[in-house]
């Protein structure tokens, strides 16, 4: 006789989250594209705060984070009060979940947003909304029209993944203004340093109270194996999400390299100017052979092809080249690949094998 047992609502539901591939059978020389990694990795001094924080590895770590929290509130001029660590930005849209939806209740993204938003509104008990966009960008007009008395949070990147769009501050200013009392908007800003200028989203959080921004270092910083990440927000929502974190959620070591990445402003600056020169180039590149993408304020580009199956091909025949990218079929986009910007022998790379995959069709 089989155990029974009580799966709570939501878990069934879930598919879970698949990353990019990051191996080729037989081929140990691969290069990715397909998980939005920094190409040039981390910062040297970043590493060496890793690095140096090796021999404590037997001490828990900071509770509070306090350190890392004051250099963030420093360089970003936030409350330091109000923000809260996470293992990677992904703990944070958890806890947003935890906290505020659950059975009955609705969490609504885009149809082509990242897919931990729908992964987690199920781990909640909440029921899951994709709402359209069009031609690839944020609608606020559908977005609101969907949104109704069970809708508790609403979750846009900016810019979004994977289609590396924009929505306008005007647009994520009617779309805040026109939620319902007890709703969230959640600006999840991931690729917020590629945008130079932008804060994502934090002059909103400080104008309302129904807004919360998250972050990361898994992008720009190029501490994705480190997994840590934060959020901002009103004083009463991270109240409340401070309760949900565990007590040692963030590694000594990630906590020390993340604050050593935040201080080395001179490399940020180089990774972000190397990546909106190559990012420009292999767009027009794509462009030149008729592969077209979207503006692309992130680390990648979604190129897109005719149709389904010609997608596919590029795909196999990237691999055969040695390079791995994405295949976004299950963020709605069947005919399209996410190439992340690699460094310059990467993109040429790309364009190389692309040209002569479209000269042989």
């Amino acid at each position: 006789m089989g155990l029974k047992l009580n799966i709570q609502p939501g878990i069934m539901g879930v598919k879970p989250y698949v990353g990019g591939v990051s191996k080729i059978a037989g081929n140990d020389n691969a290069i990715k594209l397909s998980s939005n990694e920094n190409p040039l990795g981390p910062s040297a001094k970043a590493v060496a705060a890793y690095q140096a924080e090796a021999t404590h590895m037997h001490r828990y770590p900071s509770e509070d984070h306090a350190a890392l929290r004051e250099l963030i509130a420093q360089s970003y001029r936030l409350d330091v009060d109000r923000i809260l660590m996470g293992c990677g930005s992904d703990e944070i849209i958890s806890f947003l979940c935890r906290a505020f939806a659950g059975a009955g209740d609705e969490v609504l993204y885009t149809e082509h947003g990242f897919g931990m938003y729908e992964i987690s509104a199920r781990l909640s008990g909440a029921t899951p909304v994709s709402v359209p966009e069009k031609n690839r960008v944020t609608d606020v007009d559908a977005l609101l029209v969907a949104v109704n008395e069970s809708t508790r949070l609403v979750f846009i990147a900016n810019p979004n993944n994977p289609t590396g769009t924009m929505t306008p501050d005007s647009e994520i200013a009617r779309l805040a203004d026109g939620l319902p009392d007890g709703c969230l908007l959640v600006l999840d800003g991931a690729y917020a340093e590629y945008v130079y200028g932008f804060d994502g989203g934090a002059a909103f959080v400080e104008a309302r109270d129904n807004v919360v921004m998250t972050r990361t270092f898994s992008k720009i910083f190029g501490l994705g194996g480190l997994r840590i990440g934060w959020g901002y927000g009103p004083a009463s929502v991270m109240e409340v999400l401070g309760r949900l974190k565990g007590p040692f959620n963030v590694s000594a070591p990630a906590l020390a390299a993340a604050k050593a990445a935040l201080e080395d402003v001179s490399y940020t600056e180089h990774c972000r100017a190397e990546n909106e020169k190559w990012r420009g180039w292999l767009a027009a590149e794509l462009g030149k052979i008729g592969i077209p993408s979207d503006p692309s304020f992130a680390n990648f580009i979604l190129a897109r092809f005719t149709t389904a199956d010609e997608a596919q091909a590029a795909n196999m025949h990237l691999q055969d080249n040695g390079l791995i990218v994405r295949m976004v079929a299950n963020y709605n986009l069947p005919q399209a690949l996410r190439i992340t910007i690699g460094d310059e022998a990467a993109c040429r790379q790309v364009v190389a094998a692309l040209a002569e995959f479209k000269a042989g069709l």
